[in-house]
């Protein structure tokens, strides 16, 4: 025993090791444990393979100082600077389909959101504003372009075609420079007031048969900011608008990687809405009640939070008419980004379709009017930008 105590052993006996089941047990425990780890993490792990590779397909927010003088890159130069619109949830709903000098804008059905936007008007608007970064484009590079709105009735989902030819006066080039540095602001505004300058400035981008309904006072504000709140609750709260919402809304970093939707964090989520918002905005969650009222909350402190609000109206609420609400807004918004001015386009209070009545009212817009687009201004740090899909990816090429 004393020399067991010691460290030595007598010559004849072995030396002390481990009982075998003892080394059986500790492997076993470790590979089982590296083996569970393994088929748990796998998905993750493979998940962020991916979603760390280098994103492709996606658009660079810049553009090139002169039209190239090839055709091929001078129609994608100015695809380019269409596919820099915004649009509701950011669904980009357009195709285009190039022929030499042609371009033709071709509304994408299957990025439309039929429960919230029927008449497909928010769609026309989007398709809109992609049409005037192309002729805002191609103006600033000295040539003249020429728009056939809706041809043969808009067969085939074609809003418009356009050609252009050179040798014209470079024109546009303010609002130009602004194409790939606006934004869509959706954090709260610092509450100042807009100057009378920049607010006429901004009414006179309304195009024919569109009017602009301009708010700053901040008691009517106020009541619009309660229409928004509602609206927001509604939508969130019924199930089918909240679904086809949450197809556009992009969680971790899938929207680089798809190059569409809104990324939670761009939604400026705060508090548990942005640690669980994939089960608070989830259709059909337990907790959707709570991303429902969380929502509306934060739709209505935007608004309260603008300096003005501006309201385009129309006497129909066609297609014809929400594509040239597209062309007005963006020559509005891109005239704000130059006078530092931040906006929102709100949807929800002009979507649903009962509460059309009382943001007239609050308007004072008249009963002859129809709502077509809500936006809101104000001042605010600018974001990044969200991803586009690349030329590559929307654009055909016939050229023979």
């Amino acid at each position: 025993m004393k020399a067991a105590a010691s460290g030595s052993a007598p010559p004849s006996a072995p030396l002390a090791r481990p009982a075998p089941h003892e080394i059986d047990r500790r492997r076993f425990l470790l590979t089982a444990g590296g083996a569970a780890a393994f088929v748990v993490l796998r998905p993750t792990l493979a998940m962020a393979k991916k979603l760390g590779a280098t994103p492709t397909g996606l658009q660079p927010w810049s553009l090139p100082d002169d039209l190239p003088g090839n055709p091929v890159d001078a129609a994608r130069a100015l695809i380019g600077s269409a596919v820099l619109a915004p649009s509701d949830w950011n669904a980009q709903p357009w195709r285009f389909e190039v022929e030499d000098r042609l371009i033709r804008i071709v509304a994408d059905g299957k990025r439309a959101l039929p429960i919230t936007d029927p008449a497909r008007c928010g769609m026309m608007i989007g398709l809109g504003s992609a049409l005037e970064n192309l002729l805002i484009a191609a103006r600033a590079w000295g040539q003249r372009p020429t728009v056939n709105y809706l041809p043969h009735d808009g067969a085939g989902g074609v809003v418009a075609e356009v050609t252009w030819t050179g040798g014209g006066e470079r024109r546009d080039r303010e609002l130009f420079v602004a194409v790939p540095d606006r934004r869509t602001t959706r954090h709260d505004f610092d509450e100042r007031g807009i100057f009378p300058q920049n607010r006429t400035a901004l009414l006179a981008e309304a195009m024919e048969g569109l009017q602009f309904h301009w708010i700053d006072d901040p008691d009517r504000i106020r009541t619009v900011g309660e229409i928004t709140f509602e609206a927001t609750r509604q939508q969130v709260s019924d199930d089918r608008s909240q679904a086809e919402h949450w197809a556009w809304m992009r969680f971790d970093n899938t929207a680089r990687k798809r190059g569409d939707g809104v990324p939670v964090d761009a939604m400026e989520l705060g508090g548990p809405a942005s640690w669980f918002a994939s089960r608070y905005f989830r259709p059909g969650s337990f907790f959707q009640h709570f991303g429902a009222e969380y929502a509306a909350k934060q739709a209505r402190g935007q608004v309260r939070s603008s300096g003005a609000l501006v309201l385009v109206t129309a006497t129909r609420r066609d297609e014809a008419q929400c594509l040239l609400c597209g062309q007005s807004y963006e020559r509005m918004a891109l005239k704000a980004t130059r006078l530092g001015i931040a906006n929102q386009i709100l949807s929800a209070p002009v979507e649903v379709e009962s509460l059309r009545h009382d943001l007239r009212r609050a308007f004072a817009s008249g009963a002859g009017q129809e709502p077509l687009l809500l936006v809101r201004l104000g001042h605010a740090k600018s974001p990044g930008a969200t991803p586009r899909r690349a030329v590559s990816v929307v654009a055909t090429f016939r050229n023979t």
